[in-house]
């Protein structure tokens, strides 16, 4: 008897359930991807208990007719595609005709219809259909679904609590309301909307909704293309970040993606802005030929493979390097009211493929007065006008000295208010980019030591001892091995004579110990910070009234001067507005 057989249709659509449907989320973003292909203007989200208990998913789009509305729930079912060369020139968020038929194999599903000719209603419950009939409803398209997994408690057990699955939700169309600002989001909980888009374009609008005044005004727009990728988008400036780097927010051609290589991009345009474990707020959209990328490779749709993925990346490298640069800003501090929010213990299971702890709406107003809330949401962020005086280097020309403070800090004003420099963080960013600059071609010039220099290192660093060589050379550095535990620095480069050579070389084998894999550009970067950092004005340390002048002027020659090599701020300015506050005058 034999041992193979063919697994029933029901089954089958309960597999790709599996696949494309792990929780409410999932159904939402499927559905809603439907809509959008269906070319809405308005969709309406509405969940009762996390989408956990019920999910209504209403839209304005082009509907289906009676008979395409029961062909749409048979598995590979579409309208999207005809061929098998369309397979490689997709330009619609859904494709596989999964979506429908797999939410039918583990809910109860009511599906009304109206092409603008003819309604329909379409019931399924848990895979068996129930009601077809003609219906009179609005043109569009409304799918309700309930009881989630009820029938598949293997599933229904991995679903969390409803206040969780509901976060997922919002996240999800925070990032879908970023990638089509011009269709109006309104999404709902247990019957309380609390989060709305107006649809009008506007993505600084959504940033406001989403993070509040500061980071929408704090948003540059960017756009930039070479011959096969146009980019568009915001950055927001470095000094407004994050503790996880989940708020880079990519699409590509409008479908929400996942790129490590396309957030490392953005990273390393941030790098010089940033302090170690803190990251930007971007983002950003790709628009490339639908035959050079295909996003049939992951069941989820969450991942893509992309032709010419260096080019990309390179464009979107210097792209966001350049918008930096021309718009940066001091840092100035203000004392911020904590928000109100419901703490979520659990994280979201790698499974799922949003990959990160999800985004409350409105990032303050998660389960309170949120639907008065989003009414005072202005639709069109005002344009101010910056004060000149507070952008790029002409900053650094209005400031009047005043003092110093606690040997370390630089006390200035201008005419926004109190100014303070870090005069080490200063110094560490003049240093390295005078260090940059004298480093732009492999040194040659030595000079002969009268007296080794002797480092104490590890076995493990002494068995790479050749490899080390031959990274540091371009450096005009050369380690020579003596004895088991020790090597020594015979001659240095002529612009190694201010730096503390002790710590240098010893922060230099702490990397090697902690990067095997060094590539040259990484290796670079930390040699030029921490020699900056060695050659610097330390804190702690008395300056005259000149010195500290000094400080302000070599600011003004280096090319990025508001925070040092490791990102963090050189300057932050406390406004007068602030301070009449505290003070209670304002």
């Amino acid at each position: 008897m034999s041992k193979i057989h063919i697994l029933s249709e029901h089954l089958t659509n309960m597999i790709a359930a599996g696949e494309v449907v792990e929780r409410p989320a999932g159904i939402v973003k499927e559905c809603v991807e439907n809509s959008i292909d269906a070319h809405a203007k308005t969709i309406e989200i509405e969940a009762f208990q996390g989408g956990i208990e019920r999910l209504v998913i209403t839209d304005d789009g082009c509907g289906m007719d009676h008979e395409d509305a029961q062909m749409a729930f048979n598995r590979h079912a579409t309208s999207k595609m005809h061929s098998e060369e369309e397979l490689f020139n997709i330009g619609t968020m859904g494709f596989r005709g999964e979506a429908l038929p797999s939410i039918a194999a583990v809910s109860k599903v009511n599906l009304e219809t109206n092409d603008g000719n003819q309604g329909s209603i379409i019931e399924y419950e848990y895979g068996q259909l129930k009601r077809k009939e003609i219906y009179d409803c609005p043109k569009g398209t409304r799918i309700e679904i309930e009881g989630l997994f009820l029938k598949t408690p293997a599933r229904f057990k991995h679903l969390k609590s409803a206040a969780y699955e509901f976060s997922v939700i919002a996240d999800l169309i925070n990032k879908m309301a970023l990638s089509f600002p011009d269709i109006r989001f309104v999404l709902s909980h247990d019957g309380r909307v609390v989060f709305q888009t107006s649809g009008n374009g506007n993505i600084q609008e959504i940033l406001y909704l989403m993070y509040g005044k500061e980071v929408a005004e704090n948003a540059i727009p960017f756009e930039s293309s070479d011959e096969d990728f146009h980019i568009k988008g915001y950055a927001i400036q470095p000094k407004i970040n994050r503790a996880t780097k989940y708020f880079m927010f990519i699409s590509l051609n409008k479908r929400l993606i996942r790129s490590k290589y396309i957030q490392n991009a953005i990273l390393d345009a941030y790098s010089d802005y940033l302090p170690v474990n803190r990251f930007p707020i971007v983002v950003i959209n790709i628009d490339i030929d639908t035959q050079l990328v295909d996003v049939n490779v992951h069941p989820n749709k969450w991942e893509v493979r992309l032709s010419k993925q260096n080019q990309c990346l390179s464009l979107i490298r210097s792209t966001l390097k350049n918008t930096l640069k021309k718009s940066l800003q001091t840092v100035e501090k203000v004392k911020k009211k904590e928000p109100e929010k419901i703490m979520i213990q659990e994280e979201i299971p790698f499974s799922y493929e949003i990959e990160e702890k999800p985004i409350i709406v409105n990032e303050s107003s998660f389960g309170f007065d949120t639907y008065e809330k989003v009414q005072e949401v202005p639709l069109i962020i005002e344009e101010k006008e910056e004060i000149k005086e507070n952008k790029g280097h002409e900053f650094f020309y209005h400031l009047q000295v005043l003092a110093q403070f606690h040997e370390s800090y630089i006390l200035c004003s201008n005419q926004q208010g109190l100014v303070i420099i870090d005069q080490h963080a200063a110094q560490e960013r003049y240093h390295y980019e005078q260090i940059k600059k004298s480093l732009e071609k492999p040194c040659t010039q030595l000079q002969p030591l009268m007296v080794p220099i002797q480092i104490n290192v590890t076995t493990s660093i002494m068995t790479m001892i050749s490899k080390i060589n031959e990274q540091v050379q371009f450096f005009g550095l050369h380690f020579e091995p003596f004895g088991n535990d020790q090597v020594i620095i015979r001659e240095i480069p002529i612009w190694f004579q201010d730096v503390h050579e002790d710590e240098f070389f010893q922060d230099l084998m702490d990397f090697f110990m902690q990067n095997e894999n060094v590539d040259m550009e990484k290796l670079r970067k930390h040699v030029l910070s921490t020699m900056a950092c060695h050659s610097s004005i330390r804190f702690h340390r008395s300056l005259t009234m000149e010195e500290m002048k000094q400080v302000i002027v070599d600011l003004q020659k280096c090319e990025q001067p508001y925070h040092c090599p490791h990102g963090r701020p050189t300057v932050i300015t406390i406004s007068d507005q602030e301070l009449l506050k505290e003070f209670e005058r304002g």
